[in-house]
């Protein structure tokens, strides 16, 4: 018997059911995820990484042009409104990205270590 996180015995057939579970859910999202991307490499994601640095770099300069200008003073609506904004940018950007990555670490995505 194995142990599950509480510690108590999962009986064989109910981890023979979660290791049979994981299968389909790899195939699944393989069959359905896998054709819509090819084969990744790490230079076909440089746009992808690129894109979440020039997103990153956008939040932070907004932030510190915000700071810049109000001073010892307090942001207004707008202000706010335009930082959250680029905030919700990356935000969205990064979760793609790791999403992405998900993927592949989870098989879901074919990869190959050589550039195409």
């Amino acid at each position: 018997m194995i142990a599950d996180s509480k510690g108590e015995y999962m009986s064989l057939d109910k981890n023979r059911l979660l290791i049979e579970l994981s299968k389909t859910i790899r195939d699944i999202n393989y069959d359905i995820i896998n054709p819509s991307i090819s084969t990744l490499n790490v230079e076909g994601l440089q746009p992808v990484l690129e894109l979440v640095a020039r997103a990153r770099a956008a939040y932070i300069k907004n932030m510190h042009d915000l700071a810049t200008d109000v001073g010892d003073g307090l942001p207004n609506k707008k202000q706010l409104e335009n930082l959250k904004a680029s905030r919700e940018l990356f935000e969205e950007v990064l979760s793609g990205a790791q999403a992405l990555e998900a993927a592949v670490e989870r098989g879901y995505l074919d990869v190959s270590s050589r550039k195409k």
